[in-house]
């Protein structure tokens, strides 16, 4: 008696398949500072530094790369690329210095905030 069987590997992720043709179109950022302890954090873009919130899900670690449209204010979805799935995030203000951003980040991140 002979059996004979065969195999295929699949690679099967949890979740939405991302369109990555889209989200590679879109303008390209990279976070400059994150912390565990705030929803806020700091990406770094062509024009300059944006502060966002993360919504829903974890903020993103220091050197991910995002991309989405970093240059409007308010609540809409980006891709992570380095881990791999779309984050909610609200845009509170862009076009910064370094500096601004990181004052900004001091002020949403306080305690009396």
């Amino acid at each position: 008696m002979f059996l004979l069987a065969s195999c295929r590997r699949e690679d099967v992720r949890p979740g939405e398949q991302i369109d990555e043709s889209y989200w590679l179109n879109q303008e390209r950022g990279v976070v400059a500072y994150s912390d565990y302890t705030c929803d806020y954090f700091i990406i770094e873009t062509f024009n300059g530094f944006t502060v966002m919130r993360s919504w829903g899900g974890f903020t993103p670690l220091r050197g991910s790369v995002l991309y989405g449209s970093f240059s409007r204010i308010g609540n809409r979805t980006f891709y992570n690329r380095s881990e791999g799935y779309l984050v909610q995030g609200d845009v509170r203000d862009y076009w910064l210095s370094y500096y601004e951003a990181i004052d900004q980040m001091d002020w949403y991140c306080s305690d009396g905030y």
